[in-house]
């Protein structure tokens, strides 16, 4: 199946090829969610920057889920239709973890968990905390 950017399996095969590299940090959505404090901690102490707490707690607003949708910068809403088909949905739907599942029967989740195993074989288990 040819979709628009490539594959999801390969895309993402590429980044974690870059694990343990003193220039990379993986953080998923789930763990942002989680707990964004921390992350933006994880991310900040990352990138050697050390944030006041008006500036912390400035972060923490802005990069929250309602704040983002809103936000013409980080929501696509500002590129062209000619680009993006702003009829067939939002970039930014629910923000909330799992929901994807909802959008799969139970034949097409199955059939999403082989392709996993297939694809993501040879990789350390618990990398993301959706694995089948």
């Amino acid at each position: 199946m040819a979709v628009i950017y490539g594959s999801w399996f390969d895309h993402v095969r590429g980044w974690l090829s870059m694990r343990g590299k003193e220039n990379f940090l993986m953080i998923s959505y789930e763990e942002l969610h989680q707990d964004i404090r921390a992350s933006v901690e994880k991310i900040s102490e990352f990138l050697g920057k050390k944030l006041s707490p008006e500036e912390f707690n400035s972060v923490v607003k802005n990069v929250s889920f309602k704040v983002m949708k809103d936000n013409k910068m980080s929501n696509f809403s500002n590129v062209p239709d000619t680009i993006l088909d702003h009829n067939k949905g939002q970039l930014m739907r629910k923000g909330i973890i799992g929901d994807w599942k909802h959008h799969f029967t139970v034949a097409q989740s199955e059939a999403f968990d082989k392709i996993y195993q297939e694809k993501m074989a040879g990789l350390p288990q618990g990398l993301f905390p959706w694995e089948p």
